[in-house]
């Protein structure tokens, strides 16, 4: 990408500087996105962990709601935990406002506190690119995660933990319910790149 704008993180709340360590490895630079007129300067943005209901009232409180929607309705956008709840059609348990861009619905914090987080190997789809695939199992670190419990055809399946789906794509819109930031495999990280190379 080189030539290009930096990949933004949205910089509200959460997990921010792990996802900029990740593109560092990678030789991406990263900005900070903390106000709609930063959303200029980048190419494609993240959305990290952290709790979405607090994102939501920060995102509102600093009119980066609907620039944040617009902006991706057409760059490369993905959502991290909190931030695919962001991205989802519906939110549910309990019900919450989202950017509803990705055509499924999303159960908050279904795997239970904080307490209950873990750390279990994750399983590709057929959908999942073989050049991404390490020797090794790729793990998934579960922070208070959200649970998909529908999408539509338009959704391609992306990754599975014991059967549930924990990681979606949708044209050039990115969740996952894990966090790959936390994990050590840049993998993920140089998924959407590609995929910010392929809707540039």
């Amino acid at each position: 990408m080189a030539g290009s704008k930096p990949i933004g993180i949205l910089a509200l709340q959460g997990a921010v500087e792990p996802h900029a360590e990740k593109f560092k490895k990678l030789g991406i630079s990263t900005r900070l996105v903390k106000n709609s007129q930063q959303l200029r300067d980048i190419s494609a943005i993240v959305l990290p962990g952290g709790e979405s209901s607090t994102m939501v009232l920060l995102l509102k409180r600093f009119e980066l709601w609907e620039p944040l929607r617009l902006f991706a309705q057409s760059k490369p956008t993905w959502g991290v935990c909190a931030g695919s709840i962001l991205l989802a059609k519906k939110v549910t348990h309990p019900e919450q406002s989202s950017l509803a861009l990705m055509n499924f619905e999303v159960s908050r914090n279904a795997y239970g506190r904080q307490a209950n987080s873990f750390i279990d190997d994750i399983s590709p789809t057929n959908h999942w690119p073989t050049q991404y695939l390490p020797p090794n199992p790729l793990q998934g670190v579960f922070i208070r995660a959200p649970k998909i419990t529908a999408c539509d055809q338009s959704v391609s399946e992306l990754f599975y933990w014991n059967e549930e789906l924990v990681m979606v794509q949708q044209e050039h819109l990115l969740a996952s319910t894990f966090h790959p930031e936390l994990a050590e495999s840049t993998i993920f990280h140089r998924y959407f790149l590609d995929l910010c190379e392929r809707y540039s």
